[in-house]
């Protein structure tokens, strides 16, 4: 199934820089948005398909800088591409920082913008493939009992069944059992497998539980 297509936002509050931007993307076949200011941005729900938002660095109300902060206290994850005729290294080292990809002084390279574009639309990507890795194990996660979830982190922490048996109080044939139910609900077809999806969502193979959180 093909996604959302990928989607740039340009935010700067001079109208020529917007329509300049927009022809540019669009001759490199990049859909976008535009707006005058960060306020109007936030107000729109976020794109569910890859994407990335250029941004002025000094506009009215919300700077290019408090938008950021805005979306780091949101726990959103944009990827951001500064644009700015009044940069300055500390602001640039700032911005980089808090996770930009880029931070380009005006006037810039076409090419150059373009090339920002595309790393900030791989790193969507791979940000978004790795959010649904997350939540489709923390689904199938949520389908174990909490014994379940026990043999699976001692199993994870490389205990034999002998040995997980010992220490839960049980029958090497139960854990078999169990073991069974884990690797069939959580879809792993290996004990590595089972352990990459334990750490893409933060299970401790020592036996702490964070299945709460």
């Amino acid at each position: 199934m093909i996604g959302p297509l990928p989607l740039v936002f340009v935010i700067d509050d001079d109208e020529s820089v917007r329509k300049s931007l927009k022809r540019l993307l669009r001759s490199a076949d990049y859909n976008s948005e535009l707006f005058g200011c960060a306020s109007d941005y936030l107000a729109r729900s976020p794109h569910s398909g890859p994407s990335c938002v250029i941004v002025d660095v000094r506009m009215p109300g919300l700077s290019g800088m408090d938008f950021q902060e805005a979306l780091i206290q949101r726990r959103r994850e944009e990827q951001l591409i500064f644009i700015s005729g009044h940069g300055d290294i500390p602001m640039c080292a700032r911005v980089m920082k808090n996770g930009a990809v880029d931070f380009l002084p005006k006037p810039f390279k076409s090419r150059e913008l373009l090339g920002c574009v595309e790393r900030a639309l791989d790193r969507s990507t791979q940000q978004r493939r790795g959010t649904e890795e997350r939540n489709s194990a923390r689904r199938l996660l949520d389908l174990l009992t909490p014994r379940e979830f026990e043999v699976m982190q001692l199993v994870i922490a490389g205990m034999l069944n002998k040995q997980i048996a010992s220490e839960l109080g049980t029958s090497e044939v139960t854990v078999k059992m169990h073991r069974g139910q884990v690797m069939h609900k959580m879809r792993a077809e290996s004990v590595v497998e089972l352990l990459r999806m334990a750490e893409t969502i933060s299970i401790n193979p020592s036996g702490i539980s964070t299945k709460s959180s």
